[in-house]
């Protein structure tokens, strides 16, 4: 035994040696200054070895959402806190406010969640161990308004669970909109809530300084503001050539607030440009129009196809389910077409998105202007990417008949400031022009709109006149 093991130390000590010494050769065979940088490194991981653990510097990796909350005990079962008096986002002196994403919910027996960039619905259940089927059923309803499917970095959701069943769930896009999923049975209901809210009306006043959107920002606008400022006026005006140093602007803009607090929804409801073009445009029924009554807006055709097919469902939000007897909402308009019938926009816009759902199968969303959006559902194939702008009449897809479909056909919708609308009865822009009745109550709302935007130039001329007055007085 001794033997062995003397041969086998021996052994291991002679194979050492070789390998050290061919070790060496392999350096001295090095340019100096790869020697220099190898003797380094192994001086640094000689001195790492030798230090003790104590003091070794803490990792600065941020805590996971696991380290908010008790792992061992279910999500749901943690103390409840009082979110308004820790002023939301939650935090902690040990954990990074950007991954305190997980807080107590007021008044609930839930916890409110903060989405952030990278997550999708599944990442946030598998993160609070909640069941892929209580998601399935969630994304079954969800079809109706397509939410869940929309989630952003910023949006909050809330979960509320009895018995260890997620009874509801609400996704609070902002204080004036959220939906509500509430559990009935093995199914769920939802409730898209909008709040009116207050809405404050604001004169701004700026003159170019360099871009229209820098100036804009710089006189009081918002940076979603000045760009939907020149989307409107894209169509008359080349904000390059057209705007110069100097030029002045008003803008009237109505913004939303919920309690005193800013929803950061607004209307910019008129709009002039002074300089040698003096362009304007004023909002009048949802669309924009120039002072003489042109529509400013690119006009909408009433069918996303070319030809005649049949109406096979129509619009119906109060729609319920034949055997649940749960509302389920049909916010849209079918038609019976074959799997492969070119599908096309109905107006001019950009694609926001082209997804894969579950149960609303391939479909693509294009939002055209300020005010209204479309949807294109059970698509068999997308010939359009997201982000890219496209014309009224392009063919966008081809239908089909993905995701959970009764038959081929094609689901459309059109929304109109936010809102589901019958796309086959809802008063969009098909005319230039305004004509009759329509541009009588335009003018009349045109010269409201001259007066508010006139108000602080009279009041101004009203002040030195009073100011005058006074003068010639005292000199009396």
């Amino acid at each position: 035994m001794i033997e062995s093991t003397y041969d086998s130390n021996f052994v291991r000590r002679f194979t050492l040696m070789r390998w050290i010494s061919a070790s060496a050769g392999f350096v001295t065979a090095l340019p100096k200054r790869h020697q220099r940088a190898l003797i380094a490194l192994a001086a640094m991981l000689l001195v790492a070895a030798f230090l003790p653990s104590g003091d070794r510097p803490h990792s600065s990796t941020p805590l996971s959402l696991e380290h908010l909350v008790d792992t061992d005990a279910p999500i749901f079962e943690q103390p409840k806190f009082s979110i308004r008096q820790l002023k939301a986002p939650w935090t902690f002196d040990s954990v990074p406010a950007a991954e305190t994403l997980l807080v107590p919910d007021t008044g609930t027996n839930g916890y409110q969640y903060i989405v952030r960039k990278g997550d999708t619905l599944g990442k946030i259940f598998e993160r609070l161990h909640l069941p892929q089927k209580t998601m399935y059923q969630l994304l079954e309803t969800d079809v109706n308004v397509l939410a869940l499917d929309n989630l952003m970095p910023g949006h909050t959701l809330v979960f509320e669970k009895q018995n260890q069943k997620l009874q509801r769930l609400e996704l609070q896009f902002s204080l004036a909109h959220k939906v509500v999923y509430t559990r009935k049975a093995d199914s769920f209901e939802f409730e898209e809530i909008r709040i009116e809210g207050d809405w404050q009306e604001k004169l701004i006043q700026g003159e170019i300084l360099y871009s229209f959107t820098g100036s804009g920002k710089k006189a009081g606008l918002t940076q979603a503001e000045a760009q939907s400022i020149t989307q409107v006026l894209k169509q008359r005006v080349d904000f390059r050539r057209d705007i110069q140093r100097g030029d002045k602007f008003e803008v009237l803009v109505s913004r939303q607030y919920v309690d005193g607090e800013a929803t950061g929804n607004t209307k910019v409801e008129a709009i002039r440009i002074k300089n040698r073009h003096n362009i304007s445009a004023f909002l009048f029924e949802d669309n924009y129009y120039d002072e003489k009554g042109r529509n400013l807006e690119k006009a909408f055709q009433r069918y996303p196809f070319n030809g005649k097919y049949r109406l096979s469902s129509h619009f119906n939000p109060r729609r319920k389910h034949p055997v649940t007897g749960l509302i389920r909402p049909h916010n849209g308009t079918d038609f019976a077409m074959r799997i492969g019938t070119p599908v096309v926009s109905t107006g001019d816009g950009v694609v926001t998105r082209v997804v894969r759902h579950k149960y609303a199968g391939l479909y693509i969303e294009i939002k055209h202007g300020q005010s209204y959006k479309t949807r294109y559902l059970h698509l068999h194939r997308s010939y359009v990417v997201k982000g890219q702008r496209v014309k009224r009449g392009q063919k966008i897809a081809l239908s089909g008949n993905s995701g959970r479909s009764t038959g081929a056909h094609l689901h459309f919708e059109l929304h109109k400031n936010g809102r589901p609308v019958n796309a086959m009865k809802a008063k969009i822009p098909i005319a230039v022009s305004l004509t009759g009745k329509k541009k009588n109550a335009f003018e009349r709302q045109l010269k409201d709109y001259i007066a508010r935007l006139d108000q602080p130039k009279n009041e101004q001329q009203l002040a030195l006149s009073n100011k005058g007055e006074k003068s010639a007085q005292s000199t009396l």
